[in-house]
This record gives structure tokens, sequence and C-alpha cells, in this order.
């Protein structure tokens, strides 16, 4: 008798679906899910190399949301400037993303928050994960009261 590997669980696949609402404008989301406006020109919502820093933003935070909960330092209020630096070069792909979070909660400190962005940022999140390796990425952390 020989043993094998425990089966690893299957995913099931992402499934996103776009309607082109005129001109650069399309709305994506789940199927009979939520929607999010796309616009190519940036007016009536955010561009698609926007969407993708926020991707990357709202990814990363979720782990440190829940790193700090199990912490036992939940946050108290989170937000994420992110600055996103592109090439001249077409297609205009980013080369550099600095994420610049703004946390507070009782009992965070620095070095704790920042253990938790890295965490996030090399090891859990799969937007991060998914993007080129040769895009430098980069976080600060101000704790507030």
């Amino acid at each position: 008798m020989t043993a094998r590997a425990p089966a690893q669980a299957s995913t099931k696949p992402s499934r996103i679906h776009v309607d082109w609402v005129g001109g650069h404008r399309f709305d994506a989301g789940r199927p009979n899910g939520p929607t999010a406006r796309i616009d190519g020109e940036g007016e009536t919502g955010q561009s698609p190399p926007e969407t993708l820093l926020s991707a990357l933003a709202t990814c990363v935070s979720y782990d440190v949301v829940d790193i700090l909960a199990k912490q036992r330092t939940p946050i108290e209020s989170l937000e994420i400037d992110v600055v996103g630096e592109r090439v001249d070069t077409v297609p205009r792909r980013y080369k550099h993303i600095t994420l610049n979070f703004h946390i507070s909660g009782k009992g965070i400190e620095k070095e704790q928050a920042l253990r938790a962005i890295e965490l996030s940022a090399t090891k859990y999140c799969s937007v991060r994960d998914s993007l080129r390796a040769d895009i430098e990425i980069e976080w600060t952390v101000a704790i507030g009261a």
C-alpha cells in the first residue's frame, strides 16, 4: 500500500461580467452581483490602472485588519493613500507603488502594524502575488490616537 498526498481543495474560478456602457466606460462585477464603474477617462469611475491600485490596497488591508484583530489590537480606523508610478513607454505599466497606511486603534504599535503589512504584502495578498515581480512595492504606516 502506498501513501498518497491529501487531495488539494479545488477552488472555483473567479468570474466577472463586464458591460460596456458607452465611450470608455464599463460596469464590472460578479454575475448577478454588485458592479463597479470602470472608466478609461476617469470621469465616472476609476480608470483600469487606478482599479488595480485599489485592488492591491484593499487586498493588503484585508489581511492587516485580520492580523491586528487576532493580536487583540483591532483597528478603529484605516485609510490608505496609494501612489503608483508608471513607466513612460507603452504599455504604461506600474514600476513602483507606495502604500501609505494611516491606522488607529487602541494598543496598536507602529512595528506591529508594519509587520502585519509586510506579512500581507509578501505572503498573503493574492493581488500582489499576481503582479509582476519587478514592480517595487513599499509601504509606510502612521499610527493615530
